[in-house]
């Protein structure tokens, strides 16, 4: 049967960008509104500037306040109970809503549609394309970011400062632009070298922890990339376009289940975007469970 060719003007990636930038600017409009500067720079003289923090909204990714409320990066708290050696109850309330809404949406949609690392090695992506360099698709296993989690929550109890914050290019980017931090500036450059040279999205695929965190919750998530057998064929072209790894997509491609489940998908729209006979689309619900599910 002839399908007929995904010619919609909409596309998911548009989308997903203009909330990346988008979350950027939320981000910094409390410093600007409050009349301060970007990258840890004063502007004005010595009169006195409202404080952004008494604003509806401030923050960064790490820690912000919105309308009185504060929230917390989940895997930062972890972080900081580890190294802390200790429990408040505030934490887990600040923290839990986050956790709560990923966890409905789909966990790993942060990394696709808030982080801002993503939005840049998009850009490196494009870059690295243009330049033709080749790299691997997959030099190390996507679920060593589970372990390297783990390690970083051990790592912080030993040293008794959590790691991640030290070293996060997520902070790199945020909080540079924010408050000129330099937190994480190395790690970002390793991370842009690496994406250029060595592997496709290793960093987010299978090195970062946070992704690692949220790919152990991911597999909560309501909005779910579906799959329609009838209309799928075998192109690839969705597997070229994954952000996330490609083999997440193989249940679905070998037809043992019609909604793609592993924690690791961002949810980005990346391969609807790319499929050539709408075979793939954004959707809610699980769907009914195969009998027989290989482990993704």
């Amino acid at each position: 049967m002839k399908r007929t060719p995904n010619t919609s003007h909409f596309k998911w990636s548009w989308l997903r960008h203009a909330v990346q930038i988008a979350a950027v600017l939320l981000f910094a409009a409390p410093l600007l509104l409050a009349g301060w500067g970007l990258f840890g720079v004063s502007v004005g003289g010595d009169d006195p500037v409202p404080t952004p923090a008494d604003l509806t909204f401030f923050g960064s990714l790490s820690s912000s306040s919105v309308g009185g409320l504060s929230l917390l990066d989940p895997f930062g708290v972890l972080q900081v109970v580890a190294a802390s050696k200790t429990f408040e109850l505030d934490w887990l309330l600040f923290a839990l809503p986050v956790v709560v809404f990923y966890g409905l949406v789909r966990a790993r949609a942060f990394c696709g549609w808030v982080c801002p690392t993503n939005l840049l090695l998009e850009l490196v992506d494009a870059l690295r394309r243009k330049l033709g360099i080749k790299v691997s698709e997959a030099p190390v296993p996507r679920h060593a970011k589970l372990w390297i989690a783990l390690a970083v929550l051990a790592l912080s109890a030993v040293a008794s400062v959590p790691v991640f914050e030290a070293f996060s290019p997520i902070g790199a980017v945020n909080k540079g632009i924010l408050f000129g931090s330099v937190a994480g500036l190395w790690t970002l450059g390793a991370v842009v070298v690496a994406e250029l040279f060595w592997g496709h999205r290793v960093w987010c695929r299978s090195l970062c922890p946070l992704g690692g965190f949220y790919e152990a919750i991911g597999r909560a998530g309501l909005v779910n990339v579906k799959y329609d057998r009838t209309a799928c064929i075998h192109c690839d072209a969705c597997r070229k376009a994954c952000l996330a790894d490609p083999s997440i997509l193989d249940p679905v491609l070998a037809e043992r289940d019609a909604v793609v489940r592993a924690g690791d998908c961002m949810a980005c729209g990346s391969c609807v975007d790319a499929c050539p006979t709408r075979a793939l689309s954004m959707g809610l619900g699980k769907g009914a469970k195969p009998t027989e599910q290989e482990p993704s």
